[in-house]
């Protein structure tokens, strides 16, 4: 998992809307040995199995199931709801899902890692919490289980990640 590195936003990330001083933002990378496309990387990271523990979590806490076929429709983008998520924005080689309370980001990226190696591709991943008003004072704050839960987010974006390049990796011919 050390493969897994936090790293700048890029400058033309979709993400890269939500870097200002109240939202907190990251961004993880990591290089597969292969050409990987948007759809493929997508793809493989809702269906490790990591994140599949999240995805009966969120049928179970919060009415959102979702099934691997959800999320390869999604990932090819026949489909614009997935689980918590929507797509905020899609291009080529990036996805921009929010999820359905508007409060956090979830944003996926592969490019060549060079342009003189284009079988190799760096898969980025990152997410956004946008603040919100506090119920009792007003006050813009990231919420209340947001200090609690910044460290296991941070663990559990990497081993999400390193899941989703091993799940590549495996699928290879």
């Amino acid at each position: 998992m050390f493969s897994i590195k936090a790293c700048p936003l890029p400058d033309h990330a979709l993400l890269r809307k939500y870097v200002r001083a109240d939202t907190y933002t990251d961004c993880y990378r990591t290089q597969a040995q292969h050409e990987v496309t948007l759809t493929e990387f997508v793809r493989a990271f809702y269906t490790t199995w990591i994140f599949r523990l999240e995805r009966a979590i969120l049928k179970w806490a919060v009415a959102k199931p979702s099934s691997d076929d959800q999320a390869s429709r999604l990932a090819d983008g026949s489909i614009d709801h997935f689980a918590a998520w929507q797509v905020e924005h899609r291009s080529e080689n990036q996805l921009l899902l929010t999820d359905f309370h508007g409060r956090t980001r979830s944003w996926f990226m592969t490019v060549p890692a060079d342009a003189e190696n284009s079988e190799q591709t760096v898969l980025y991943f990152g997410s956004a919490v946008t603040p919100v008003p506090a119920p009792e004072t007003g006050e813009i704050t990231p919420g209340r289980g947001y200090s609690a839960l910044l460290e296991f987010h941070k663990i559990y974006s990497r081993v999400l990640l390193y899941s989703a390049r091993s799940r590549l990796s495996r699928q290879l011919p």
